[in-house]
């Protein structure tokens, strides 16, 4: 099984780098083949709305999301980390999920209106992690996840969600850590 870590943040080593570590160890416990892509390392732009992937399902933009697109696709299981920025995701992986624009572009092209009510290509997962204490501070991510999902054609398994504020704040709570390897874990066992 193929599981792809998706590290949203812009800041190395902070809260959701280390959360979504602790669940691809999860997941590579339970035997699954593990990839990552680090948003902040790519050198892409966001989507242009320029029509272009339209008529292939594919993106005429050349530049370093054209290796994203085989490992989105080629995987069965996706976790997406990101950081709550004003309660949605990190700029650097939001541009990435609208440059998926060409994958639902694509969806849309090969299946037809029935088939697009299932999901055929694997489940994504969201983890996420956020200082304030509002009440919906995690919903503007989930729902963005979800929708980034379905334009992979993968069906939404659910997130995990965690506050904390300083950089590494996080390995404080052991019992978090421990809830992000088991969620991982879960994940592949139960795919």
């Amino acid at each position: 099984m193929k599981v792809l870590g998706i590290y949203g943040s812009p800041r190395k080593g902070g809260n959701s780098d280390i959360l979504l570590d602790r669940v691809l160890d999860g997941a590579a416990s339970a035997g699954a083949d593990v990839s990552r892509i680090y948003a902040r390392e790519m050198n892409f732009l966001g989507c242009a709305e320029c029509g272009g992937c339209g008529a292939k399902g594919e993106c005429v933009r050349q530049d370093d999301m054209q290796s994203v697109y085989p490992k989105l696709l080629g995987a069965d299981i996706i976790f997406l980390a990101s950081p709550v920025f004003f309660y949605s995701m990190s700029s650097q992986v939001k541009a990435l999920i609208d440059r998926c624009q060409a994958l639902w572009e694509r969806r849309m092209l090969v299946k037809s209106t029935d088939a697009r009510r299932r999901y055929d290509g694997g489940r994504g997962y969201l983890i996420m992690v956020g200082a304030s204490r509002g009440l919906y501070l995690f919903i503007g991510g989930e729902l963005t996840a979800k929708y980034f999902f379905d334009a992979l054609d993968m069906s939404y398994g659910g997130g995990i969600f965690f506050r904390a504020e300083g950089k590494g704040d996080i390995l404080k709570n052991p019992g978090d850590l421990k809830r992000a390897f088991a969620f991982g874990a879960d994940a592949v066992r139960s795919y």
